[in-house]
């Protein structure tokens, strides 16, 4: 678990420790095995955001709250929430258990992609964003 090794190439990251996966006009965001791995058990998912309403990159969408901290989740991209996990809200272990995949936390439909697709790191990069900040 957090391990440089555990990183999807098939999704771009955030220097928080999010990730989002393009599913055809959406993106869909989580955070990464090593957020979970920071945080411990995840014990609540509040999402503040409701879908039809617009995220602006780096902004709180909602928060993540564990045995040890609580924390904001940041939109990685300006867009419209489509979906949101509600699973998260009876089963915040999902994260845990799955952060790749059952642990998606909401959908956002981007509007700026083109200009802000900068912001977000490919899978080598974040793998070498988290060796920086290791040492």
């Amino acid at each position: 678990m957090g391990s440089a090794s555990d990183i999807k190439d098939d999704r771009k990251y955030t220097k928080d420790h999010e990730w989002a996966l393009t599913e055809g006009d959406e993106l869909l965001v989580g955070i990464t095995a090593f957020a979970v791995d920071q945080l411990g058990d995840v014990t609540l998912v509040g999402i503040d955001a409701k879908v039809g309403a617009t995220l602006e990159a780096h902004k709180p969408f909602g928060t993540i709250e564990s045995v040890k901290t609580l924390s904001d989740l940041f939109a990685p991209v300006t867009g419209v929430i489509t979906r949101v996990n509600t699973a998260l809200e009876k089963e915040p272990e999902l994260v845990n258990e799955d952060p790749w995949k059952k642990g998606w936390m909401i959908a956002i439909r981007p509007t700026k992609l083109a200009e802000e697709q900068g912001s977000l790191l490919d899978a080598s990069a974040y793998r070498a964003h988290l060796a920086a900040a290791a040492h």
